[in-house]
């Protein structure tokens, strides 16, 4: 049996390894704090405070000691919007937080992850929403995993006696169930609005292969919201990178500055056949690749041929640079902001050098063509 439902969640899933997240807008530091007491706690037992940050690492931020009542208070700055933290209870429980500024948590906790007898330790947390739909979220998958524990045991013993009726019918109920949990969970969505509980919870339990459109909804909701979290920004800019371009698609219509700050939109290039070459100055491969492009442009450029250089730098002087270098001769535009380069999230762009060829109606024909590929290419549209 499928086994894929944990009593755990991920904090952060969000795929962010090399990418740069900048808010467009300032976004104002706010204030919170944590009220707690350790129902099993003991005076001077330490209570730690931890960030944790979109690489996978932590950030530990404060601390305090227990009072003999096993009380504590802590107080935090939130700076991007909204982060995820971790509170470590004298090392015997840890508690997820999830914070946008602004809020008092009031915790009550056993201060324990199992008892003597396996029971998990509680906390009961007030004084936020979105920690209100974290605890639903958390008896949804509680429930679900009991159910799959029982299952299992049965599974085995179906295995062990080769029951493959009973094996049938135990992965029946569970795709059943698993279903049923997961509609549960999708019908909170709606209801969590632009709180940060709704990109955890889109994060760790929709397929974008099967709920990209709620992803989407998802994704826009919190686009509208200025100044966008950082977390939001990240997120937003996942989903557009999921749906991408396609072949037959219309390509999005862009308008980026030049090197000189000249803003030049795509669209001004219609009644061309367009190569979209998504670059870097610091991307080795793409600078290996220039060569062959300034060559398909030179043989291409007077039968209506042109090409956009849409740069992920983040540094104007190294684009400029890469430019004159490689004597790239064509149109370029960027807005310096690396992997978070509106126009890269829209198309779909995780990797460079990356290629969308346009028709004269600003269509894409084809994708990633480069070398001899593209040169035949063109050569079928351009004799």
């Amino acid at each position: 049996m499928k086994k894929r439902i944990k009593t755990g969640f991920l904090i952060i899933g969000l795929a962010l390894t090399g990418m740069s997240v900048m808010a467009q807008e300032q976004i104002s530091p706010k204030l919170f704090t944590i009220n707690g007491k350790v129902k099993n706690g003991s005076a001077g037992e330490k209570v730690i405070l931890s960030q944790s940050l979109m690489t996978g690492n932590s950030l530990k931020l404060d601390s305090a000691k227990l009072a003999a009542d096993g009380s504590f208070t802590i107080k935090a700055t939130e700076k991007d919007g909204g982060s995820f933290y971790m509170l470590n209870l004298a090392d015997r429980q840890k508690i997820v937080l999830l914070s946008e500024g602004g809020e008092t948590f009031n915790i009550v906790a056993d201060g324990f992850e199992k008892d003597s007898k396996g029971n998990a330790g509680k906390a009961q947390i007030t004084g936020s929403k979105n920690m209100e739909y974290y605890a639903k979220l958390l008896e949804l998958n509680q429930a679900m995993a009991a159910k799959v524990a029982v299952w299992n045991e049965a599974y085995a013993a179906a295995e062990a006696k080769k029951d493959s009726k009973k094996i049938g019918e135990i992965q029946v109920a569970y795709k059943k169930a698993e279903l049923e949990h997961l509609d549960k969970i999708k019908a909170l969505i709606p209801e969590m609005g632009t709180s940060l509980v709704a990109i955890f919870t889109a994060n760790n339990f929709l397929n974008p292969d099967t709920d990209l459109a709620l992803l989407q909804d998802v994704a826009q909701k919190f686009e509208n919201v200025k100044p966008t979290p950082k977390l939001a920004e990240a997120f937003v800019g996942q989903v557009k990178r999921i749906k991408g371009i396609a072949i037959g698609d219309i390509a999005p219509d862009f308008t980026l500055n030049d090197p000189e700050g000249k803003p030049i939109a795509l669209s001004s290039l219609r009644g061309k056949f367009v190569l979209i070459d998504f670059w870097a100055s610091w991307c080795g491969p793409c600078r290996q690749e220039n060569p062959n492009v300034v060559r398909m442009y030179d043989k291409f450029k007077g039968k209506g041929f042109d090409i956009y250089g849409v740069s992920l730098d983040k540094e104007a002087n190294a684009w400029k640079a890469a430019i004159k270098k490689d004597n790239l001769t064509w149109i370029h535009g960027s807005d310096l902001k690396f992997w978070n380069s509106v126009v890269a999230q829209t198309y779909g762009v995780s990797a460079i050098p990356q290629t969308y060829l346009l028709d004269k109606e600003g269509k894409v024909i084809a994708k990633n063509l480069r070398g001899p590929a593209l040169e035949a290419k063109l050569t079928e549209l351009l004799p």
